[in-house]
């Protein structure tokens, strides 16, 4: 599986995905979309807005929070196939 992260460093809701890959050994690349020229484009091209935390899993982008309720632990543990 290749996991790809799109974030930033002054985002809670990021740094709580990457807490929740490293959990559980996730290999994955961090894209940081204010440090990585293009990167802030390709996510509106693919998501239609600059929303992170961002994973893109074998070329699908998938949210992995939703705003209010915060990191999606369930639904990204089933999607990434974790034993609970």
């Amino acid at each position: 599986m290749e996991l790809l992260l799109y974030s930033a460093a002054w985002c809670r809701d990021c740094r709580e995905a990457k807490r929740f890959l490293e959990t559980h050994n996730i290999a994955y690349r961090e894209i940081d979309v204010e440090s990585t020229p293009g990167a802030a484009a390709e996510l509106i091209r693919n998501v239609g807005k600059r929303a992170i935390p961002q994973f893109v899993i074998d070329g699908e982008w998938v949210q992995p929070y939703k705003p209010g309720r915060g990191f999606l632990y369930e639904e990204m543990t089933e999607r990434l196939g974790l034993v609970r």
